[in-house]
């Protein structure tokens, strides 16, 4: 099932290429917002999905066209990101330790919405096309060999990033956790309909250039060991997000103007505007093209403010 928020958080499963509103099925499950409805309905999910596969089924779509699509996780109680959780197409001869860090779940943006350049002497701005897993139900202490019992689905998400922000060994905070710096969606897909999340391919366009192409089955510590290491140092809740981490060598900058597109395979594609008022532009190579190069790190700011002359 792929459930959807819809113009003013109405909720709606997708049929095809419409929307049926099931918001009647849940309005008993208590819920101060869409945040909390989503995450009650997910915890309860059992007991609500026959009604809505039944309201899905006998009622009229919308074409999703024809709505605005909002996140379908509004407000979860937890985004947890992996850090250097890939191989880089095998570029790496181990993986890294585990680690991972906190995002506000106030940087969440949706489908349509738009990713905000702040005004910071930053050396580039970044976004990282993951595949993001939704949790289930309450995770403590959840062993690897049953961490697959506790996802309940999945959703396309992008983790912006400021880089070079000072002081240095002081960033993660201040460089992950800006405002719309969280794009996810367009939709939230029941765990049923990915048989296999380890063996996805990842594809970011920029203005229609196909930055990142990579599979998940690159990942240094798979999603099992995530959700043991991520729960061994607190718990998870209903709607939780915990996304993976990315193949970096496709990471280029992101500037003002651009439409960017993410799509893992089987959850849609979700698609996001920049905008940056001071208008700072870099170069549009990727990590591997300067590698093949022979350059190190990011490619350089060339105009506007906070450019080294």
């Amino acid at each position: 099932m792929k459930l959807v928020y819809f113009n003013d958080y109405r909720l709606g499963v997708l049929k095809g290429d419409a929307v049926v509103d099931v918001t009647a099925v849940v309005q008993k499950i208590a819920h101060t917002g869409p945040g909390d409805l989503m995450n009650n309905l997910i915890a309860r999910f059992e007991e609500f999905r026959g009604p809505l596969q039944r309201a899905a089924d006998s009622g009229k779509g919308v074409p999703v066209s024809q709505v605005k699509l909002r996140p379908p996780l509004p407000k979860p109680v937890n985004i947890d990101c992996m850090a250097v959780n890939y191989m880089e197409d095998g570029t790496r001869k181990a993986p890294a330790p585990i680690n991972a860090f906190h995002k506000s779940p106030g940087c969440i943006v949706g489908h349509g919405d738009t990713m905000v350049l702040p005004d910071i002497a930053a050396t580039i701005f970044e976004g990282e096309a993951e595949l993001a897993l939704v949790i289930g139900k309450r995770a403590s202490n959840v062993p690897a060999a049953k961490a697959m019992e506790y996802i309940f689905g999945y959703v396309n998400f992008i983790d912006g990033s400021a880089r070079g922000v000072l002081p240095e060994g002081n960033t993660f905070y201040q460089m992950k956790s800006r405002a719309t710096f969280a794009p996810l969606g367009p939709y939230l897909v029941t765990a049923d309909e990915i048989p296999n999340p380890q063996k996805l391919q990842v594809r970011l366009w920029v203005n229609g250039v196909l930055k990142q192409n990579y599979n998940t089955d690159d990942m240094g510590h798979k999603i099992p060991r995530c959700i043991e290491w991520i729960t061994s140092i607190h718990d998870l809740e209903p709607g939780d997000i915990l996304a993976t981490g990315t193949n970096h060598r496709g990471l280029s900058a992101f500037q003002d103007g651009d439409t960017v597109d993410l799509e893992v395979e089987g959850l849609g594609k979700l698609t996001v505007k920049v905008k940056d008022e001071l208008k700072r532009t870099w170069s549009r190579e990727t990590r591997l093209d300067r590698e093949t190069k022979g350059l190190n790190g990011t490619t350089p700011q060339i105009s506007g403010k906070y450019a080294k002359a």
